[in-house]
């Protein structure tokens, strides 16, 4: 035998032990990817309904919101109609509310000044209808004071009805935040 014999020999053999070393490779690795492949479908079949499930939940969810956002807007619609129409009430009611308010007001104080006695009167009042006129005996200081005392008496019942007025009108607005108090309590 000679050298290149020898040399070929093993040459054949290297190489056949690296073709049975491929081989076993080649094995391995279409064992692991048979085994990724299996994984690989049993993981699509565990997220593709995973997947639909979040989808409906998420369609599901903008049908909610959608909902609830008509809601807010004919709550929001019903509120300013609710205020508008209040607004409305108060511009026709309280100018003859106030009216019939003052009025009563002059009428009870020109009532009780007529009912005080004519010496109440004051000294300015008196000097304004001298007493030597027909109705300067004291019929017409009594109308003077009486003019007085209704004036005094119309601003105070303008005073009080502005101030029941003004009452009135956060009426509305305290049940509106109390109902709104409420119902946010309840939930």
């Amino acid at each position: 035998m000679s050298v290149t014999d020898v040399v070929v020999l093993v040459a054949a053999v290297v190489a056949s032990v690296g073709a049975v070393v491929v081989l076993v490779a080649a094995s391995v690795l279409v064992g692991q990817v048979r085994r990724l492949e299996r994984g690989i479908e049993t993981l699509r079949h565990e997220v593709v309904p995973l997947v639909q499930d979040a989808r409906q939940a998420a369609v599901h969810a903008a049908a909610e919101i959608a909902r609830v956002d008509a809601v807010l807007a004919d709550t929001e619609a019903v509120t300013a109609t609710v205020d508008r129409a209040a607004t409305v009430a108060r511009r026709a009611f309280a100018n003859p509310v106030v009216k019939v308010l003052a009025w009563r007001a002059g009428a009870v104080g020109g009532f009780r000044r007529l009912r005080q006695p004519s010496d109440a009167i004051t000294v300015l009042d008196a000097a304004v209808v001298p007493r030597d006129t027909p109705m300067g005996s004291g019929g017409a200081v009594r109308e003077v004071a009486s003019r007085q005392a209704s004036r005094e008496a119309s601003r105070q019942a303008s005073r009080e009805a502005s101030r029941e007025q003004d009452a009135v009108e956060r009426l509305p607005r305290r049940r509106w935040a109390a109902r709104a108090l409420t119902a946010s309590r309840s939930r």
